[in-house]
This record gives C-alpha cells, structure tokens and sequence, in this order.
C-alpha cells in the first residue's frame, strides 16, 4: 500500500484489491446456479464456517475461576510471546492504531470494536467480513443473500482448548463443555440450518468419550476434534490418533452416528513463518497440509476397518492434496509391505472414499481430477464464512469460477449432498 497515501487514496487501493471477487465466467449452460433468485437453485450448505463470539460469550457457561485460569494461560503466553519479540524472533508489536488509520468504509470512517486487531488494511467488504458473523439472524440472512441455505459452524474460541489440553486436560474440557453449550443455547433458534461442531479435546480419552456422549444427547450433529490430540510438533514417541488407547472415541461416535471434523490450526502453530512470505507460507505450509496426517491415519491404521460406520472429515485444507495422498498411501501400503502394519483387507484410499471428506472454499486443481479420481462423493464446498479466507459475499461468483466443468449431478453432490450426508441430516424439499 502507498505510503503516506491519504485516507480516500488508501479506501481507493483497498476496494481495488477486493475487485477480483466478483469476477466470474457466469452460468450459461447449467441447469441449474447458486444465485439466491433462481427459482431452482442447488441446495447449498457451507461445509465450513465460523462462529464469532460475542466478548462476553463465557457469561454464564463458563465459572469464574475456569476462566482465571483460562484468562492466566493467555497472559503467560503473551508474556512468552513479548519475550520472542524482544530476542528477534518475532515481528515488534504494532503501534496502536490513530484515528487517521482506521479502517475506512464505504463513505468515511467505519465503527471498530476497540478489540479487533490490525484495522488498519480493511475496507469495503474486507471491513465486513471482520464485523459479521456475529447474531445468528444475521448469519441466516447473510446466507441467504450468498446462496448458502446452510451453514457447518466450527468454533473460535474453543480452539484455544487445544493448547490447554497439553498440560491440564480438566481446564480444557471445562472449556469445551462451556463452548458446547453456549453454541447450543446461541444457534438453537436455527437448528436446522446452523450445525455447530462441538469442539472436543482428545489428550484424555475418557473425558473426550463423556462429552462426545453428553452433546449427542443435546442435538448436535458432529463434533470436532483437534487435528492431532496432543498441539504442537510430532515427536516420535508422542500419542496420535493411530494407537488404540483412542479406540473408545471412534467408537462413541460411531454408536452416537455423528462424524469427527478435523479444523487446520488445531494441532499444530499455524503462525509458525515469520518476516517476508510468512503469511503465505503459514497459510499453505503449516496450516492447509496439517491435514494429512489425521487422513492417513484413519485410513492406513485400522481405524476405519474397525469402525467401518465411521464418518470423517478434514475441514478448510482444500482438496487439491486429497487424491495425491491417496495415490501416496497406497504406494506406501503395497511397497512397503515389509514395514507397513496393519494388513488390511482394502488399500488406505478405499477407506477414504467409503467414509472421508474434504472442504474447500476454492480450488480448481482439486476439482479437475475429483471425478478421475472418483472422489465427487468425498468433497464439500465452503464459504469460510466470514473469514477473509472466504468467498462470502460472492460465493456464487467464485463457485462459478471453478465449476464451469463439472455436471449438474456432481455440483449438487459438491455443494450440498455431501455434507448432508456427512452430518446424517436430510435435504429438505
């Protein structure tokens, strides 16, 4: 962005960047669109969204001293962080924001929450994704206007819970617990079109069970656990999902039919790059490919094979990886024989393709080999919404970007008949 550029100047280069969103080849051809005013519009369900917490949200479900305890863990780590900025390892704090780098919205000057971070690059529709999400009217309506008729929810701030389990599983759950409920009390109203994942942590498999069990009986649809239960790197003699100490966990959610969801960012530190490049090589390398790992376990240990009613998915990676893992695992399975255990009675791909999912917002590589590889059944279109990762509010242009090639059989498949049938829930007519 131009230095020292005046406040319209910078509103100016701002909208500019936004203004590949609304391209698009069209509809010409199809039998159907996505446009909210097409009388035969696909049934759509965004297979990944995102709640936006109110400030307050732990008011009620969440006890005093829980969150002293939460409220402390954050600060060590801030401190840990101050100390990473002070040895170089971390860019300097930004300098608090002045009135003249405020966001700037359509017309003047936007209204900010004073606790929302780094406002000064959002404009136009950038400025409104970061303050939507936040009523679940709203969302509905917000979704309407996109095409959505449905949205999968996945948590903000119950991810912090992720950290939390590495050394005190208890506060983690209470954690979760509290989230749990708050999303059951705050979506309730459009139930059945608001399909909040409980959030679960896994470093302690009998609590994980109990809470599984517990939100079942409340009407959730499926759960998300951690990408890998125990955050942070993979040392080779710590826990992962593959060992059978986990077994009770597929087997809780197999008994109450409701899949496991496995979010990037929940396992490992996405912001693990710094200086130039980093939030690209963050968002590719360390947040999208951590998704592989929960995939191929599932599929080349057993798991699958032992609980063959089993749903599962990998949330907000893409799909371009998918059937290159699978051709991976394969290889793996058949010329490493001499290594690779346990000897199932199918490969590892097949596993996939009779019980695995994939999301994705856009990805156009993922998509011209989903039906040579024969995963259209495998994959589920999302909006992000609202990050800016996102296609909200022109998810109608970006689907038809990518799905000029496609039938109208397998889009309706892509953009809603599959995460239907991934939560168990059935399209209304």
């Amino acid at each position: 962005m131009t230095k020292n550029a005046t406040v319209d100047e910078r509103e100016a280069e701002l909208l500019k960047a936004q203004e590949w969103r609304t391209e698009t080849p069209g509809h010409d051809g199809w039998e159907r669109s996505v446009r909210p005013d097409d009388p035969d519009k696909f049934y759509v369900i965004s297979a990944d969204s995102h709640a936006i917490e109110p400030k307050d949200w732990m008011s009620g479900y969440i006890q005093d001293e829980v969150r002293e305890q939460l409220k402390s863990r954050r600060s060590r780590r801030e401190q840990e962080m101050d100390k990473e900025r002070a040895e170089g390892v971390r860019e300097p704090k930004e300098q608090p924001v002045t009135a003249a780098q405020k966001p700037v919205g359509k017309g003047g000057e936007a209204s900010v929450p004073s606790h929302l971070l780094d406002r000064s690059k959002m404009a136009g529709e950038d400025l409104e994704r970061l303050l939507s999400g936040r009523y679940p009217d709203k969302r509905v309506t917000d979704n309407q206007r996109d095409g959505v008729d449905a949205e999968i929810i996945f948590p903000g701030a119950a991810f912090l819970a992720a950290q939390v389990a590495n050394d005190d599983a208890q506060l983690a759950m209470r954690l979760c617990e509290g989230w749990n409920n708050w999303a059951r009390d705050w979506y309730g109203d459009h139930w059945d079109v608001q399909f909040p994942m409980a959030f679960i942590t896994t470093t302690d498999v009998d609590l994980a069970v109990a809470e599984i069990e517990r939100v079942a009986k409340l009407g959730f649809q499926g759960v998300c656990l951690p990408n890998k239960p125990v955050f942070g790197p993979q040392p080779p003699r710590e826990r992962n999902y593959n060992l059978p100490e986990f077994d009770p966990i597929w087997a809780a959610l197999q008994h109450t039919d409701m899949p496991a969801t496995f979010h990037v960012s929940t396992g490992r530190n996405p912001t693990t790059a710094r200086g130039p490049g980093g939030a690209v090589a963050n968002y590719v390398s360390h947040c999208c490919t951590t998704n592989i790992e929960p995939l191929v376990l599932l599929c080349a240990s057993g798991i699958c094979e032992r609980f063959p009613a089993l749903r599962f998915a990998v949330v907000e990676s893409g799909i371009g990886w998918v059937s290159w893992s699978l051709e991976a695992m394969d290889e793996a399975y058949k010329k490493h024989h001499m290594w690779a255990k346990p000897k199932l009675p199918e490969l590892p791909s097949d596993y996939f393709k009779r019980q695995g999912y994939a999301t994705f917002g856009e990805d156009r590589s993922g998509l011209a080999v989903a039906a040579e590889f024969d995963l259209i059944d495998n994959f589920c279109w999302a909006s992000d919404y609202p990050h800016p990762e996102g296609s909200w509010p022109h998810s109608p242009e970006a689907i038809e970007r990518q799905m000029q090639r496609l039938t109208d059989g397998e889009r309706a498949k892509i953009l809603g008949e599959n995460a239907a049938r991934l939560l168990g829930v059935e399209i209304p007519r």
